[in-house]
């Protein structure tokens, strides 16, 4: 059976949900390479995933529409140890994060107003600093 992923409180994907493949991974390492699967892909469909109610599916089918094949697969791989399980791990980890991300909805900015006293000192300032510069120039009154 497979394990089902936590996502956050109240969210966790079913295991049967989540299609993990595993394939020969590229780059160096001579005949380890050539021999041995340790590269790990995850798909999970977000388009028809029960996981999901849905103002949280078009969330992330939003926010992630770019990483998101044709059929709402999001595909995430890992190939960054030699070792099965641990690259395993990891992609679980990544999909896990991204929809962690895909989720987050930022909190409203609420604007803040300027105190009086701080608008009148920055005026007070500039009107210092242009007097200043008025005593420079070289403009004489005769």
């Amino acid at each position: 059976m497979k394990e089902d992923l936590f996502i956050k409180n109240g969210l966790t994907i079913p295991g049967h949900e989540l299609e993990i493949t595993a394939s020969r991974a590229g780059g160096p390492g001579g005949q380890h390479v050539n021999k041995t699967s340790t590269r790990i892909s995850v798909r999970w469909n977000v388009a028809q995933t029960s996981a999901l109610d849905e103002v949280l599916k078009n969330r992330v089918l939003s926010k992630l529409e770019s990483e998101l094949t044709s059929d709402g697969d999001l595909i995430v791989h890992n190939s960054a140890s030699r070792s099965q399980q641990q690259n395993k791990k990891a992609a679980l980890d990544l999909l896990a994060q991204k929809i962690r991300n895909a989720l987050h909805v930022p909190k409203k900015r609420l604007k803040t107003k300027l105190p009086k006293g701080a608008k009148q000192a920055r005026m007070q300032q500039k009107k210092a600093r242009g007097e200043l510069k008025k005593t420079r120039s070289k403009k004489w009154d005769e």
